[in-house]
């Protein structure tokens, strides 16, 4: 009644949930605005609300320069994907820094997006005598995402704690990234712009020095904590993921599925956020966008094609359908239709 219950909508408790609906039953708005209610659930209905329509008299400045950095021997799908994504949610521009001896093979990957050839610490990784490029591709840029498939040696380590500590635009951080700041964590009081953390479980409990179950028994209570304390957003992966606010602010994501339990997505959802935020959108804004469509998009994959065999890529390749259909504030026949929605009201 009146509200959805949080433990009907994160798991264990989401496991017993069936349909779900909410039903006013009078109790008065100003009742519940006066309890400032804190914790939230994602909705199309909003969300969309928030998507802009383009002026036609525009162009590719208009909508923001975004930064990636990623990318190792052997980890160049995770750079592709990051940069993929962000192109697909409608930045203007992508540049990705890759260590030099691999430059090439992402040229061929990507079409649309530039590539920065950056000095090795060793052929195939990157080190600490490439943050001076890096700096000076800071420039122009809107925001940088830092972290897919980087890598965790010394070398690499020391550099992503560099421009960490010297950004001077936002930061988007994840995988890698996130495990070099693992081994510095007083870097988050160090850094002086907006930044987004994207952990999986187990990052997150290198960050906390919780064990992964500890950090899956109480995620909502964890994250909050991570984001209040060091004052970033904090999105907390998996099922029902989580962002957490520097004001304590939780939003419930109730999309997605298990068939985006595989390699890739992560990095799809590092180059969303990046995206949103070169357009324009505040970081909160850009978050929910990108972690909402994130799961819708695997959802829509799922209910079309099914959900076993569903990878990374599939959910690039439809970005612009989605994007269109929040721009219509109208879901995809297939995602609106009764039998496919548990939960009426996030719509």
């Amino acid at each position: 009644f009146a509200l959805p219950k949080r433990g009907l909508l994160v798991y264990p408790g989401a496991d017993f949930t069936g349909r779900l609906k909410v039903v006013d039953i009078g109790i008065p708005s100003y009742l519940l605005e006066e309890e400032k209610i804190s914790d939230h659930v994602l909705r199309f209905e909003s969300l969309s609300q928030s998507i802009r329509v383009r002026e036609p008299n525009s162009h590719k400045g208009n909508y923001g320069h975004v930064l990636i950095i990623a990318g190792s021997k052997g980890k160049t799908g995770a750079a592709a994907l990051a940069c993929q994504a962000a192109a697909r949610v409608g930045a203007g521009l992508v540049t990705l820094g890759i260590p030099e001896s691999l430059n090439s093979i992402m040229e061929k990957k990507l079409t649309e997006v530039m590539t920065e050839p950056l000095a090795e610490a060793e052929p195939g990784f990157l080190g600490i005598d490439s943050f001076e490029t890096i700096k000076r591709l800071m420039e122009g840029k809107k925001v940088l995402a830092l972290g897919p498939g980087i890598s965790t040696r010394e070398d690499t380590v020391a550099l992503v704690h560099k421009i960490m500590e010297e950004s001077t635009i936002p930061l988007v951080v994840d995988a890698d990234g996130i495990n070099a700041l693992s081994l510095d964590l007083g870097l988050l009081k160090r850094v002086e712009v907006d930044m987004v953390l994207t952990p999986h479980p187990g990052e997150m409990a290198r960050l906390t020095g919780l064990s992964s179950k500890e950090v899956q028994k109480d995620r909502i209570t964890i994250a909050r904590n991570c984001a209040q304390q060091y004052g970033c957003y904090l999105v907390l992966k998996g099922a029902r993921t989580l962002i957490a606010e520097p004001d304590g602010s939780i939003s419930i994501n109730p999309t997605g599925n298990a068939g985006m339990a595989s390699g890739g997505m992560g990095d799809v959802l590092t180059g969303m956020i990046p995206g949103f935020i070169s357009q324009g959108y505040d970081i909160s804004t850009s978050t929910k966008l990108a972690v909402f469509m994130h799961g819708l998009l695997g959802d829509l994959v799922a209910i079309e094609r099914g959900p076993v065999g569903l990878i990374a890529g599939d959910l690039i390749s439809e970005i612009p359908r989605v994007l269109k259909a929040f721009m219509e504030h109208k879901l995809p026949s297939s995602l609106a239709s009764e039998e496919n929605c548990q939960m009426d009201w996030i719509l």
